[in-house]
């Protein structure tokens, strides 16, 4: 069962990190006359939080992976953090005010204010579905994240050293059942 939760957690986690990142790459902004040259804005145009939180949170989960413990729960903290940051920031392009002033810096006329547009609902929702993904993510990190299993001790650098030192006293306690003297420097 702990396999299972933990991978059903990596999936939806990453699902909503990807979907902030692929939505913030397409067009929120349709123009609805010619514009002078302005182009359409994307939700990295209008909100450059978007593409950070998204990498962010797609490197949380790796380190979610690596950790246990405390560690992990700070990471899935930061992921939450990461969700709510990519929610603000789609908040945040949406108000008419960021599309206008875009808009007008981009326009060729540079003094023609007022262009016609209207929000491209689509990419907007995928992202406020991706960050919100990524908020639950983090929030099931924080409270469930202990229970998962971690990454093998055998790769630790301590279970590494305490291996060898058993096949040490191993290898003398072999050399007494043989007959040899381990103290010999021979």
């Amino acid at each position: 069962m702990g396999y299972r939760e933990l991978w059903g957690w990596v999936g939806a986690t990453a699902l909503g990190c990807v979907l902030v990142l692929f939505a913030a790459g397409r067009d929120w902004v349709r123009l609805l006359e010619h514009a002078g040259g302005a182009g359409t804005p994307t939700g990295g145009d209008l909100s450059p939080v978007l593409t950070p939180v998204a990498l962010a949170g797609l490197a949380g989960i790796v380190a979610v992976l690596a950790t246990k413990g405390a560690g992990r729960r700070v990471v899935g903290a930061l992921i939450a953090l990461c969700g709510a940051g990519a929610a603000a920031g789609t908040w945040s392009a949406l108000s008419g005010d960021t599309v206008d002033v875009w808009l007008r810096e981009r326009n060729v006329l540079h003094g023609a204010a007022g262009l016609p547009w209207e929000i491209a609902p689509l990419w907007p929702a995928v992202t406020a579905v991706g960050a919100a993904l990524m908020i639950v993510g983090g929030v099931v990190a924080v409270v469930r994240g202990g229970t998962w299993a971690g990454m093998s001790a055998r790769y630790d650098r301590t279970a590494g050293k305490a291996r060898a030192r058993t096949q040490d006293d191993r290898a003398l306690w072999d050399a007494l059942d043989r007959g040899d003297d381990p103290t010999d420097p021979r």
